[in-house]
């Protein structure tokens, strides 16, 4: 009779923060599972052991961008975030995220942030009528390019987490918002982009950003709003030079 005993469970220590520098927080264990992702723990955490604990998610595979959350410190989708890359011997440390303000548990309030997509013009208003034939772009454009490179924005709210500016001046639109103005300006359909630069470079626009990057070393798919606000600045001011 083989008496070897079993070999025992790894366990995971994760340790949730419940509001952004509260203190509040609890740690629990859970099995520790290959390629198991950090939205899997939270998930294995509210199903076992803190059913009321609340989060967000949808899709689990990186499309939709409500999973973000603060892990070990950085912003990041949760769903795409496996344990092996973030682990510190063998502790995970999940928390809201930053900039935003704390509704309950990983949830945040996100109001502001899509407040200032209109703050900074970034309603599309088109030149044409359903009865127009389709715009005719090129995709080798000039515009077009420009557009493209930033494009891929979910609203995720990483990078609006990621920037110190934000934490400090909370008039700052923001990296998402201002990254949406540029494809905005550069959208060759649009009645008004030079409406768009202006609210995009007034008050607490772009100007106010200090091209430290966190926003682009954050972005889960790799854009730049650091480039997009740059964009955005030469331009403005090329038309204050003409004048405009």
């Amino acid at each position: 009779m083989d008496n070897k005993p079993e070999t025992e469970q790894r366990m995971l220590k994760v340790r949730i923060n419940r509001g952004p520098g509260s203190g509040d927080h609890a740690t629990y264990a859970v099995p520790w599972r290959e390629n198991q992702t950090v939205l899997d723990v939270v998930t294995e955490v509210q199903r076992t052991q803190e059913p009321t604990l609340s989060y967000r998610f949808a899709c689990r595979v990186g499309v939709c961008g409500s999973c973000a959350m603060t892990v070990n410190g950085k912003p990041r989708w949760t769903c795409r975030t496996h344990v092996s890359r973030v682990e510190e011997d063998g502790v995970i440390v999940i928390e809201p995220l930053r900039n935003m303000p704390h509704v309950k548990d990983l949830v945040v309030d996100m109001a502001e942030f899509f407040g200032k997509w209109k703050q900074a013009g970034n309603t599309f208003v088109g030149t044409a009528t359903r009865h127009d034939p389709p715009a005719h772009v090129l995709p080798q454009s000039r515009k077009r390019k420009m557009a493209d490179a930033a494009i891929e924005c979910i609203n995720c709210g990483v990078c609006y987490a990621a920037c110190d500016v934000v934490s400090w001046n909370k008039d700052y639109l923001g990296p998402a918002a201002l990254n949406r103005a540029w494809t905005l300006f550069n959208d060759e359909r649009h009645a008004d982009p030079t409406d768009v630069l202006r609210k995009a470079t007034s008050g607490s626009g772009c100007n106010s950003c200090h091209s430290q990057g966190s926003c682009m070393t954050h972005c889960p798919v790799e854009l730049s709003p650091t480039g997009s606000i740059a964009g955005l600045k030469k331009n403005a001011l090329t038309l204050f030079l003409k004048g405009g």
